[in-house]
């Protein structure tokens, strides 16, 4: 049998053992459960942050869907751009190829110009004396109006073939031309204005509605006038002059 003493200790002994294990087991508890709070607390944050990565993730897809999209419609109209861009460069190229061409062809035409009217020296000087007779005080187009009443007569078969025979033709003795009968066309001074006038006439130009008379009433006697009036048709009036079919 233990003494009181020694059981006492014992006791006490015992007693502290015992609350060393519990204070032993309460430490264990204590790391369990801060194990376990951390253990919870690591999956809620690796949660956290695979939930912030799939929505960054996603916010990168969205947004490089986006960019991706602008980029497609940027490129889109670029192509569009550089499309028209090369339908206005052919287009203007070939407007201006065209162009060119039909320039070429003009000067083509002008240095291929040729006259309507093949005359001899006589026939041609025979032209400018009676056109600068007749119609010396004329503008240049008055002037021109008179060449073609001669030229006109010439490719009529109702009058000579040639421009000397048209000029120095007599109806019954009478010269068609005033300036024949009184000599003018030999005394006169050929204009370069008339010559101009001349030359257009002789390559083709023609604004007499194919007269084949013209007559200066104010110039002309009365019976002269009337047999114009009564015979011919009248087509219109320039300058002093009025021209007749």
């Amino acid at each position: 049998m233990t003494p009181p003493a020694e059981r006492t200790h014992e006791v006490f002994r015992v007693r502290r053992q015992k609350g060393l294990v519990k204070e032993h087991m309460s430490v264990r508890t204590l790391r369990k459960r801060a194990a376990g709070t951390a253990a919870g607390y690591g999956k809620y944050g690796l949660l956290l942050l695979m939930s912030s990565m799939v929505a960054a993730a996603a916010w990168i897809c969205v947004g490089g869907s986006a960019f991706n999209q602008a980029a497609a419609r940027a490129a889109v109209r670029a192509s569009r751009m550089r499309e028209i861009i090369d339908v206005q460069e052919t287009s203007l190229r070939e407007t201006i190829e065209e162009i060119v061409s039909e320039k070429r062809v003009v000067e083509y035409e002008i240095l291929q110009r040729s006259p309507a009217y093949e005359l001899s020296e006589a026939d041609y000087d025979t032209l400018l004396r009676i056109v600068e007779a007749e119609a010396g005080g004329e503008d240049e187009n008055g002037k021109l109006l008179v060449a073609n009443v001669v030229l006109n007569r010439v490719d009529s078969p109702l009058f000579p073939d040639t421009v000397r025979e048209v000029v120095y033709q007599q109806d019954y003795g009478v010269y068609q031309f005033s300036p024949v009968s009184d000599g003018r066309i030999d005394r006169v001074t050929v204009s370069d204005e008339t010559r101009r006038a001349v030359e257009r006439a002789v390559y083709g130009e023609d604004i007499s509605q194919g007269a084949l008379y013209f007559a200066a009433r104010s110039a002309a006697s009365g019976e002269s006038m009337r047999w114009f009036d009564s015979s011919l048709t009248w087509l219109f009036a320039y300058g002093g002059h009025e021209f007749y079919g």
